[in-house]
């Protein structure tokens, strides 16, 4: 019976990943239809990351010129600038939005070489305030296509390295019929975290794109992943030594008479 579950359990899993992983391909835009509650809170906090950097340009020369005056002339340039903030800020709603119509238009040439139009607003210097809302306009649109791009790869991560895990444990499920006990695991591991993945995926999906999305969650989950591939190598070719080390520990741990033996 748990020989069946195993496989059962992993068929599901390849089942729904392989396919899944295959369809982001055959449709590029499925993951950016599918994220674009997101993309847009993403993009939405970029724009004002931005506008927070939003700086006049500094001359070293003429403050040392103007000398005491410097100062005054800082201060007052300072209170506009705020304003110039404050006014791309009640804009920003409005300006994303017609952004967003633009980009999200497959034969927009605004979705080619948004790399280096990226690259050209490292630094967000302004002489006036229509300068700074038409920069914010076309960063936006550049952004909006970066954040796409590297949503659709880590997405792809995420379901190819769950596809490949879940097909070693069904195919070693039968490869070593007598490690069924070995087996559960992985199996367990793979269950939590489809339970997890699942679960924010449902019910809380703009949090799901997050953590693939941030590096230092979506690389910890991926090594959680690779954890339970390295337990499916162990079984599959050294004879589940390592795996018999854990169960056996996890058994002595808890006080369980419980204990397997290499296969």
């Amino acid at each position: 019976m748990k020989k069946y579950l195993l496989r059962g359990f992993g068929l599901l899993g390849v089942l729904f990943f392989v396919p899944l992983f295959f369809f982001t391909f055959a449709d590029p835009q499925a993951i950016e239809q599918s994220g674009k509650g997101f993309i847009e809170w993403k993009l939405q906090r970029e724009a004002d990351a931005k506008i927070d950097a939003i700086a006049w340009p500094k001359s070293r020369r003429l403050e040392m010129m103007l000398g005491s005056k410097a100062q005054v002339l800082t201060q007052q340039a300072d209170a506009k600038l705020a304003l110039y903030k404050e006014m791309l800020r009640h804009d920003l709603p409005a300006l994303m939005a017609e952004q967003l119509s633009k980009v999200r238009d497959l034969d927009c040439a605004c979705r080619e070489k948004w790399e280096e139009r990226l690259r050209g607003y490292i630094r967000f210097e302004i002489a006036n305030a229509e300068t700074a809302k038409a920069k914010l306009a076309d960063f936006m649109q550049a952004k909006y296509m970066q954040i796409v791009v590297e949503l659709t790869k880590d997405v792809r991560i995420f379901l190819g390295v769950n596809a490949l895990v879940f097909l070693l444990l069904f195919l070693v499920s039968f490869l070593k019929p007598r490690a069924t006990t070995h087996l559960f695991l992985p199996g367990m591991l793979l269950l939590v975290s489809s339970a997890v993945c699942s679960y924010f995926y449902l019910l809380e999906q703009n949090w799901f794109y997050t953590i693939l999305y941030n590096d230092y969650t979506g690389f910890g989950f991926l090594a959680y992943l690779l954890v339970v591939f390295a337990f499916l190598c162990d079984i599959a070719f050294n004879k589940a030594r390592v795996t018999t080390e854990v169960i056996n520990a996890v058994g002595n741990a808890i006080g369980s008479g419980f204990g397997v033996a290499p296969c």
